[in-house]
């Protein structure tokens, strides 16, 4: 029930549908399936769908897509007053783009439907789910990464390996733990005195040059590495 004709100057409906390969092979979210959830919803909510707009093998990562482009583009203009997706995931997967989304389709009047979620953002109960939906998935983000900082903080507590080793030290034979690297501690214990001596940075680079003193790679001490270490070491 796609409306092709353009006359129509007034605000009307969009379906916008987006698949990646993966949603393709693992979820089954093909494009005709979309379309015709889209097509449905038009049709319970008595609207005529102006446009269907495609983004094929797209990722939802960024919302540099041509289809997001011109969808954009038509919300900008005012002439969409309603957007119709089969998922909020058909947008977008990223909470922060989503809120950029909404707040600029509220700007030009442009109401939201989401066929899955059974979401209308034009009604105050679907602006209200949405909003708690966002504050959900804000706390799920923000849960992990407490979770991962403590995991981290408990690895670096029994002298486990965390990212990078850090100037200083090696990886002992057990491949797990770190243990002090003689020669490389007696160069962090030459910068620190450097630096307590109240050296600069580059002139610190410098004199470790002077002295024979070479980074971990085996190249010349450059005023950023040694800020690096010092930051490692702090």
């Amino acid at each position: 029930m796609v409306n092709e004709a353009k006359g129509d100057t007034m605000a009307q409906a969009i379906g916008y549908l987006r698949v990646s390969t993966t949603d393709q092979a693992e979820n089954g979210v093909s494009l005709d399936l979309q379309r015709e959830k889209l097509e449905a919803m038009a049709t319970v909510q008595d609207l005529d769908l102006a446009e269907i707009i495609t983004d094929a093998g797209a990722s939802a990562k960024t919302l540099r897509r041509p289809g997001m482009a011109r969808l954009l583009d038509l919300v900008d203009a005012g002439d969409v007053g309603t957007v119709i997706v089969y998922k909020l995931d058909r947008l977008t997967r990223s909470v922060r783009d989503l809120g950029d989304l909404l707040e600029r389709f509220e700007r030009r009047g442009a109401s939201l439907v989401s066929v899955s979620e059974s979401l209308d953002t034009g009604t105050a109960a679907g602006r209200l789910v949405l909003n708690v939906m966002a504050s959900v998935a804000q706390w799920e983000r923000e849960t992990i990464a407490e979770r991962t900082r403590e995991a981290l903080q408990s690895m670096k507590a029994r002298g486990e390996r965390v990212g990078t080793i850090s100037f200083g030290y090696r990886l002992a034979a057990d491949g797990v733990h770190l243990e002090e690297d003689r020669d490389e501690q007696a160069v962090l214990s030459t910068l620190r005195e450097l630096r307590a001596a109240g050296y600069t940075l580059r002139a610190i680079a410098d004199e470790l040059n002077a002295q024979g003193f070479t980074t971990r790679r085996g190249s010349a001490w450059r005023h950023q590495y040694v800020a690096n270490v010092l930051k490692a070491a702090a």
